[in-house]
């Protein structure tokens, strides 16, 4: 039986849109950990006041690029700069169409001098990989799906922990017998556990000081524990689903823009070879914020923030495009929205507690002038007190201070007009910096 493409999703929909769009969507949380452990507000709170362990084990999709034109294909494909990449540090690989728009991003990690590891949602690891095969590249591709999706069952070949919060470094020092040796900023060291050996990748999440610990899955189950062990005088907390996919909003960072894929014509070879059953075909669209044309949901690096990142010091695919975006003074900011917390209460709540909210939902973000941006993730962050939304907004609306609203409500899609009024209720917000978090915001992106 022919495996359907993403094409053939397209054509039978008769858009990209009436494809992807569905009203009421579930927010993506990880998969095979529990919901929550000991309440979303706590877990929360771990990261920023204690510690905290995170379970990363099961969602990533791992893809090892070796051979000889490893290096080569990553730079031809990617923004990034390669001529500064030790072997141990890892990046985050921007790569995008010849439009300048993004595919996607994901963590790439150089693993030798022709091995590198591209872990995250499995958009980049198609993108590099279709054009490497179809180049003729000398390259080999081993891939590890999420456990959601992993043919044949199993465990994945990799856990990954991290370890994060005020209080990381004491219980990482407290399980290793000492401290972690001096490491920069997302470059790893390899570190052992009575003979188990695994390495630490100095990261973080909203700012908070941590390391994500990355090993062969035969060891899983015992760095897992000795780390819950040493964690309970300190009062580890373990995060659910739901506050782990939370951080996102405080750090800036956000999670799985439209990949700009999909209108090309120089790309239907691309989409018919992608699967209908992929991150491309099924990540869903919903809320207030409704196009026709998908090119309105595209995004540029320069809009999430990633314009350090692009290394204009080599020919790469899409580099003309990101030049002239660069100097492009009308491509929206990146910003915080904090929802007054009243209107959090009278739209999203249930009494005077609003409970838990995440929505991955594009709403409408408007001023007295009309529409003035789009929302791209929505989260409940306790420690702040109401709901926070990473945003995308036009720059004359981008300055700390300035008064918005948010329309609240899924349109139904194709059929009715974008802009009709369809009663949807308005939370009014007020824009703030992004990265939220402070110490995100100054110290850990300097030191990125």
């Amino acid at each position: 039986m022919t495996v359907p493409s993403l094409q053939d999703g397209i054509d039978q929909a008769g858009s990209t849109v009436g494809l992807l769009w569905q009203p009421g969507a579930e927010p993506w949380t990880p998969e095979v950990v529990d919901r929550e452990y000991v309440g979303w507000r706590t877990e929360q709170r771990a990261w920023h006041d204690g510690v905290a362990l995170l379970n990363l084990s099961h969602h990533m999709f791992d893809m090892w690029i070796e051979g000889p034109h490893a290096t080569r294909v990553l730079a031809e494909y990617g923004a990034n700069n390669f001529e500064k990449f030790a072997i141990g540090q890892a990046k985050q690989y921007v790569p995008v169409t010849r439009h300048g728009h993004i595919v996607t991003d994901g963590i790439l990690s150089r693993e030798a001098e022709n091995s590198y590891l591209l872990s995250g949602v499995p958009a980049s690891q198609h993108w590099v990989q279709y054009h490497a095969e179809k180049a003729g590249y000398d390259v080999e591709f081993r891939t590890d799906e999420s456990s959601a999706f992993r043919r044949g069952g199993g465990d994945p070949k990799l856990f990954r922990y991290q370890i994060q919060g005020p209080l990381a470094l004491e219980l990482i020092g407290k399980v290793l017998g000492g401290p972690v040796p001096e490491t920069k900023f997302f470059h790893s060291t390899p570190v052992t556990l009575d003979g188990r050996a695994f390495k630490a990748l100095r990261h973080g999440m909203a700012g908070q000081a941590g390391y994500e610990f990355i090993g062969p899955w035969e060891h899983a189950a015992y760095v897992h524990e000795a780390f819950v062990k040493a964690g309970e005088p300190l009062g580890l907390v373990q995060v659910g689903a739901l506050a782990y996919a939370t951080p996102s909003v405080e750090s800036g960072w956000v999670p799985s823009p439209v990949p700009g894929i999909y209108t090309d014509p120089e790309l239907a070879e691309y989409r018919a070879w992608l699967p209908l059953f992929g991150i491309e075909g099924k990540r869903p669209l919903n809320g207030s914020y409704f196009s026709e044309n998908i090119e309105d949901y595209y995004v540029s690096p320069y809009e999430l923030g990633y314009g350090k990142m692009i290394h204009f010091g080599h020919d790469f695919h899409g580099r003309d495009a990101l030049v002239a975006a660069k100097a492009d003074e009308s491509l929206r900011k990146k910003v915080t929205l904090v929802f007054d917390p009243d209107d959090v209460r009278r739209v999203l709540g249930e009494g005077a507690d609003p409970g838990f909210v995440l929505s991955y939902a594009r709403h409408r973000v408007e001023t007295s002038a009309g529409l003035a941006g789009v929302t791209m993730q929505t989260a409940s962050i306790d420690p702040v007190g109401t709901v926070l939304s990473l945003t995308l907004i036009d720059p004359a609306h981008a300055a700390p201070g300035t008064e918005v609203s948010v329309v609240w409500g899924e349109h139904p899609g194709p059929g009715t007009d974008p802009e009709a009024d369809l009663g949807f209720p308005r939370i009014r917000a007020t824009v703030q910096p992004s990265p939220y978090d402070r110490h995100a915001r100054t110290e850990y992106r300097r030191n990125a």
